[in-house]
């Protein structure tokens, strides 16, 4: 079967930690949530992003504490695997329902991304057919992702510094902008959140299924949990990205939101569909226009990149757990890469960009309206695993986790209370109610296909004899 390769160094994982929840929907999906929510905007990202904090607390806390229980019994442990504690905790049909759901997920962000890509190649390029960019990327990130793991850290760390670099050079533009410090700009002073209709003209809903977009658009910062595995110090790493993800989330998205709200008005629609650009612009920073694109193209990238790395990922766990193939259990180089799960990745990630062009508005509206609602779906479950984890922990061992859920039990049943309202209020939302009832659909048709799989499994091994029946559960 083969073993990855712990060939991630400190650095790779700080920087995946920090630069997989910037993506195009920071650059893009901003302006619009403000103009859907009005300055209250700033409250949805604040949810979410505590939201994920709390969510990442909860995974750190039983990597940490699967680890320990790993090393006490002399065996080991995966890290960040939420299917397989789904499956320890929960039951067998909750981490094969977290995995494919997972799986799903970021697989068709991989599609996604590389439609995003072939198009923006294309208006820069116009003799680039735009399936041929989107191809040419995703073949190029998979070569990476098969080379080795390193590769994949080394090229993660250089366009996440990328990002990173031009969000706090943002920050510190905008924010003193505000203050008064930039020359050649007056500041609008707090009265500017409540001038054009009040803090949050929209009312309370909005701010709620805003969460939603939010979610999707900062995912990914659990990506440094699995990350960890592969790191030269699984135990340092795992700990240090967790405790990185409040400050990161809190400064990248609050901050940034804060600051639009401070200096743009939150109905002006045509500011907020290039906010970042519109406002270095206004800083009398012409040229930050074709940075921000050239920005908004390497995030594109950087995640395409980190989706198919962390498909991969979960597609081996999965196999391992006998919820998948067995083949995408194997380990196919010398240098630790799963190839046959990368490859078995890409292939579904290529169907899913090619359904972009046969059928944008149908099946690809059908897959995308559902990635928000399954990501909350999976933190749901990873919120429930934690509590049982927990109780389970405490009973069996008296060691001190390196990581714990603040305030449980209590904040943990907060959480999943959150997580479900916000659920629920997609159906509210006429725009959002095709999202909430597809997405609940996969949801329920995945537990379906568990027990009826289990169901058929159970038959067939009735029909064999005595005989091959101890023997295939003796190999099972």
């Amino acid at each position: 079967m083969g073993a990855l390769q712990k060939s991630l160094k400190t650095r790779h994982i700080t920087m995946i930690s920090i630069g997989g929840v910037i993506g195009t929907g920071l650059f893009v999906g901003t302006g619009k949530n403000i103009l859907s929510t009005g300055p209250a905007a700033v409250v949805s990202y604040a949810i979410a992003c505590l939201l994920i904090v709390l969510i990442m607390q909860m995974v750190g806390e039983m990597a940490s504490g699967e680890m320990a229980l790993g090393e006490k019994s002399g065996g080991s442990a995966e890290l960040g695997s939420f299917a397989s504690y789904a499956g320890k905790y929960i039951g067998p049909w909750a981490g094969f329902t977290v995995g494919w759901l997972y799986w799903a997920s970021w697989v068709f962000i991989v599609g996604l991304e590389a439609a995003l890509i072939g198009g923006m190649l294309n208006n820069w390029f116009p003799f680039i057919p735009v399936w041929v960019g989107g191809v040419g990327i995703t073949l190029l990130m998979t070569i990476i992702n098969i080379y080795s793991v390193k590769s994949f850290g080394e090229f993660e760390y250089w366009i996440s510094f990328i990002k990173v670099t031009a969000i706090i050079v943002f920050l510190v533009v905008g924010t003193t902008m505000i203050l008064g410090i930039w020359p050649n700009y007056e500041p609008k002073g707090l009265g500017i959140l409540t001038e054009f209709g009040g803090f949050a003209p929209n009312g309370i809903v909005p701010i709620l299924t805003a969460i939603v977009f939010v979610i999707f658009s900062i995912c990914g910062a659990e990506v440094a949990a699995i990350a960890a595995a592969e790191s030269e110090n699984p135990a340092k790493n795992i700990v240090r990205a967790i405790r990185n993800v409040v400050f990161r989330l809190g400064l990248f998205f609050v901050g940034s939101v804060a600051i639009m709200i401070l200096i743009l008005p939150w109905n002006d629609s045509k500011m907020l569909a290039a906010p970042y650009a519109n406002i270095l612009t206004m800083a009398g920073l012409p040229v930050a226009a074709q940075i921000i694109q050239i920005v908004i193209f390497i995030s594109l990238i950087s995640v395409l990149n980190s989706a198919l790395y962390t498909s991969s990922r979960m597609l081996l766990e999965m196999s391992r757990q006998g919820n998948a193939p067995k083949i995408f259990s194997q380990i196919k180089n010398r240098r630790g890469a799963p190839v046959p799960a990368i490859l078995g990745s890409t292939v579904v990630a290529y169907i899913c960009a090619l359904l972009y062009f046969v059928s944008p508005e149908v099946i690809f509206y059908f897959l995308g309206n559902c990635v928000g609602g399954l990501m909350i779906a999976v933190y749901i479950f990873i919120a429930i695993s934690q509590i049982r984890f927990r109780r389970s922990y405490d009973k069996i061992s008296s060691e001190p986790l390196a990581i714990k859920m603040w305030l449980f039990p209590g904040l943990s049943y907060v959480t999943i209370g959150v997580l479900a309202v916000v659920y629920l209020c997609q159906a509210l939302i006429e725009s959002l109610r095709p999202q909430f009832y597809l997405s609940s659909i996969v949801v329920i048709g995945s537990i379906v296909l568990f027990f009826t799989m289990r169901k058929l499994s159970s038959k067939s091994i009735e029909q064999l004899p005595t005989e091959q029946i101890e023997e295939k559960l003796a190999s099972e």
